[in-house]
């Protein structure tokens, strides 16, 4: 059976720009990473539980902020660890100071003995595409072109006004 998990990616237009909230993972392994490690706020979707349900529950868990609202459906997308990752898209505009993740507990160093309490989140921000685009992890990318398309499609917005952004070379 396939590993399936759930996300949100909270979007906002600032200056005329299309912005998106991404998570950064806790924990000692992700300390020092930052190209490729952040992440749509996700989580496994448990049995019997609809997708939806568990993204808007995850989003919470990883967050501190409940949200609700005209969910719009990016679809899913099979990660490279073959894991399935079904998102929506919500148009918010969050203070990204005030989250608050959930923890779990690692024991760091391995081998020691010793657990520790991280958070599963250490942290959200707001990107443009752009920088984004860097940031997330590559198996999510597709997130956000989809995104893009969307919001075209809704908006019938083009250029800067649809996100487009400023997309660095790599």
């Amino acid at each position: 059976m396939d590993i399936r998990s759930a996300g949100i990616l909270l979007f906002r237009h600032r200056s005329r720009r299309l912005e998106v909230l991404l998570g950064h993972p806790g924990g000692p392994f992700w300390v020092n990473k930052d190209a490729g490690a952040w992440s749509i706020p996700k989580g496994l979707i448990e049995d019997g539980e609809d997708p939806l349900n568990a993204a808007k529950r995850e989003f919470q868990e990883e967050t501190g902020f409940a949200v609700s609202g005209e969910f719009i459906t990016l679809g899913t997308l099979r990660q490279p660890s073959r894991k399935i990752v079904y998102v929506w898209a919500l148009e918010e505009n969050l203070d990204e100071t005030r989250m608050i993740s959930n923890t779990f507990a690692l024991e760091w160093p391995p081998g020691s003995g010793k657990f520790e309490e991280y958070p599963e989140i250490d942290r959200v921000s707001w990107f443009g595409l752009g920088e984004a685009r860097v940031k997330i992890s590559q198996g999510q990318v597709g997130f956000l072109d989809r995104l893009v398309e969307k919001l075209k499609a809704r908006r019938g917005m083009t250029g800067d006004g649809a996100g487009s952004g400023e997309t660095p070379k790599r």
